[in-house]
């Protein structure tokens, strides 16, 4: 057996690890005040193949949603939706007054530079279903290199 038949079996165990992952950048959820039970939670999200994310969820939280924030005439009014497409190669940006991920139910406050668990339940083209997780920060405002 030649030396380079381990490295290839550590390849093919990583990769489908790999493809079905998501870059996720500039992540963070917003402060809460004392008694607050809800907050938000923004992010960048991009996918090399074809995806959509299909739920979150947070130990921190009893209900966590992908909610989309829009204008129906001179209202804004905000909805939960089924799944957000992630188009292959595409960023896709969770922010304050569009798509976001709502918490609610917090079962603690939410304090600036605490690190918040949000796992992503993603679904490629194949429609094999992979979790994701990530620790966001807690800001008082979006990061200073991605304000909106």
């Amino acid at each position: 057996m030649s030396r380079l038949a381990p490295a290839l079996l550590l390849v093919f165990l990583w990769l489908p690890r790999v493809v079905g992952a998501v870059d996720v950048d500039h992540a963070w959820a917003r402060a809460t005040l004392p008694a607050q039970m809800a907050s938000g939670a923004y992010m960048t999200v991009t996918s090399a193949m074809p995806a959509r994310i299909i739920g979150v969820s947070s130990p921190l939280a009893g209900v966590a949603q992908v909610h989309e924030m829009a204008m129906q005439g001179s209202t804004m009014r905000m909805h939960a939706v089924g799944a957000l497409d992630l188009p292959a190669g595409k960023a896709v940006e969770l922010k304050p007054g569009g798509y976001h991920v709502m918490l609610m139910d917090l079962k603690q406050p939410l304090r600036k530079g605490d690190k918040l668990p949000l796992t992503l339940r993603i679904e490629g083209a194949d429609r094999k279903i992979t979790e994701q997780t990530v620790l966001i920060d807690v800001r008082d405002a979006p990061p200073a290199e991605h304000k909106h």
